[in-house]
This record gives C-alpha cells, sequence and structure tokens, in this order.
C-alpha cells in the first residue's frame, strides 16, 4: 500500500496516462512523486538511467514513458519505435532491480495482441498469431517490456507488474488536428463544424466497426490499484510467464454510436454521414477484463461521461494549446 512515505517515480509524467496517475497520487496526498522531463532525462541513455536511480532511489516505479504515433508514424519511423522502447524499457527496469525498488508496473497496449485474435481479447492470446503489420515494431517492444517484467521476476525475485490498456482518451489527450486517435479527432471536427455552422459532418468509413474506450482516469485507477495490489491476491490471478493484466470496460460501441454521442456532447446540430469508400479497419477490438474483475476492480466512468469531462477539459484548453488543439 503507497503511504506518504511512499517514493514514487513516474516516468511519462506528463503524457496522457502519466499526468492523470500524478493526478490520483496528489488528490490521496502523496507528495514523495519524483518526475523528469525528456529534457532532463533521457531514458533510452543508459548511464544517464543508472546515475538517476541510484541518486532518487525510488520505493516504486510506473513506467508510462513510450514513443507513441498513429499508423503513419509507425509506418514512418518503426525502427525509432522499436528502438527508443526497448531501450526505455530495458534501462528502467534493470536500474530498478539493482536499486531494490519494492515495485514496478510496466503500461503496455492492447496493440500486443494478434491482428487476427479471437474477441474479446484474453491475456493468454499473447504470441499465438501474427502481429497488425502497422504497428509491429512497437508491439515487439511492449511484448518485450511484459517479458522483462517476468523474466527479471522469475530470475531475481522481483515484483515486477504489466498492465495492457485498451482505447484511451480523457484531459490531456492530442487534439492536434492530423496526428490524434478517433476521439480527440471526432471532437474537434464536431466542434469546429458547430463553430463554422456547417450542415453537415462526414466520417470515414461505415461506422460499423466496434471499439472499445476507457477513460483515462479509470486507467489512473486500474494501474494505481494495480501496484498497490498485495502479493498474494497478484500472483493468484496471473502467472508467471503470462503475468499481465487488460484494462478496459468490457464495452464497446460501434464508430457510428461513439460518432453520435459525441456529437450529442458537443451540440453540433448538423447531420451526421458515414463515407463507406474509406476503410473500417478491424471489424471488432475488444478486451477481455475478467482478470481484472476478479482481483476487484472495474471501471467506473462512462462513456457519455468520459466524452463530456473531456470536451470541459478541451473548451478549457483552447487557447493554450496551440496545435494540439
Amino acid at each position: 500500500m503507497l503511504t506518504t512515505e511512499s517514493k514514487i517515480y513516474v516516468a511519462g509524467h506528463r503524457g496522457l496516462v502519466g499526468s492523470a496517475i500524478i493526478r490520483q497520487l496528489q488528490q490521496r496526498g502523496l507528495t514523495q512523486i519524483v518526475t523528469r522531463t525528456h529534457a532532463e532525462l533521457e531514458l533510452s541513455h543508459q548511464q544517464s538511467v543508472k546515475d538517476f536511480f541510484a541518486k532518487e532511489q525510488p520505493d516504486y516505479v510506473i513506467l508510462a514513458a513510450a514513443k507513441v504515433g498513429g499508423i503513419h508514424a509507425n509506418n514512418t519511423y518503426p525502427a525509432e519505435f522499436i528502438y527508443d522502447n526497448l531501450m526505455v524499457e530495458a534501462n528502467v527496469t534493470d536500474a530498478a532491480y539493482r536499486n531494490n525498488v519494492k515495485r514496478l508496473l510496466f503500461l503496455g497496449s492492447s496493440c500486443i495482441y494478434p491482428k487476427a485474435v479471437a474477441q474479446p481479447m484474453r491475456e493468454d492470446a499473447l504470441l499465438t498469431g501474427t502481429l497488425e503489420p502497422t504497428n509491429e515494431p512497437y508491439a515487439i517492444a511492449k511484448i518485450a517490456g511484459i517479458k522483462l517484467c517476468e523474466s527479471y521476476n522469475r530470475q531475481y525475485g522481483t515484483d515486477f507488474r504489466s498492465v495492457m490498456p485498451t482505447n484511451l482518451y480523457g484531459q490531456g489527450d492530442n487534439f492536434h488536428a492530423e496526428n490524434s486517435h478517433v476521439i480527440p479527432a471526432l471532437m474537434r471536427r464536431f466542434h469546429e463544424a458547430k463553430e463554422n455552422k456547417d450542415r453537415e459532418v462526414v466520417i470515414w468509413g461505415s461506422g460499423k466497426a466496434m471499439r472499445e474506450f476507457l477513460h483515462v482516469d479509470d486507467m489512473a485507477s486500474a494501474s494505481i490499484y494495480v501496484l498497490e495490489m498485495d502479493v498474494e491476491s497478484y500472483t493468484a490471478n496471473t502467472q508467471p510467464m503470462l503475468s499481465h493484466i487488460n484494462v478496459g470496460t468490457g464495452v464497446d460501441c460501434t464508430i457510428r454510436e461513439l460518432a453520435e454521442t459525441i456529437k450529442r456532447v458537443v451540440g453540433f446540430e448538423g447531420e451526421l454521414s458515414f463515407d463507406d469508400s474509406k476503410p473500417d479497419g478491424a471489424p471488432r477490438k475488444l478486451m477481455n477484463v475478467d482478470r481484472l474483475k476478479n482481483l476487484g476492480w472495474q471501471a467506473s466512468i462512462s462513456l457519455e461521461e468520459g466524452l463530456r469531462l473531456t470536451y470541459d477539459w478541451y473548451l478549457q484548453n483552447l487557447d493554450q494549446q496551440g496545435l494540439r488543439l
């Protein structure tokens, strides 16, 4: 259990998940939170990480730092996506072991699962098939992160854990016109259409594809929950070589339903149409979250509630974020 005496290093504290974790730790009155910006600490540089851990000696580590991007970025910079993420994971995990960190939590991604996988995606689907080619280097790095944690646990008796989130959204998301994910992209489009008094917003695809979305505050809550879980409960519900835990809502919706909900939240009064000449992507991506439910946690923020929180944040930050909004 984290206490006011616990020294917690949150790597990636400026990111979507990292910033949400920081907020929740602070809300609990925890003050010994260690952070470093990318400029202050290059996590892919081994000696810098060694020096940082030797000096700070954190009790707990939350590894939310990663090089991330959409399909275009993954296709354009595959070497960077695999190299940078592998180096960060290896350096932080090894330094945590060598400096006697009590517990480490590694944050991964649902892209670790095969492209053609049974839905909902169970943890034991890992390494059972071919990955999605567009983000394979990133997925390989995230799988390696899981296996790093498991290997150090098996050889050195460490307590390193992994959580794999579904699609995340919320306050602090990236609303860039070209590089954002589906929820911030649609939210920005509907907002601008409302401001411009447009008559219609056209969505790519048929709208029939199904996706699952988790508010980042729920993800932060789940992350801290898994980090604090007693060893007996964690080990009773996981396996030494299959230890990662899916984090999601266990509920999905069509892209049409998502768009209609965002339209309602934003207050756009025009028409909504779909261009089915554009690709839908995978027909369905849903996480099986039975393992996490058995451990006593489940999501509490509904999609509409989460979208309203996100839109409120978007409006408050319109003038401050530049191209991000």
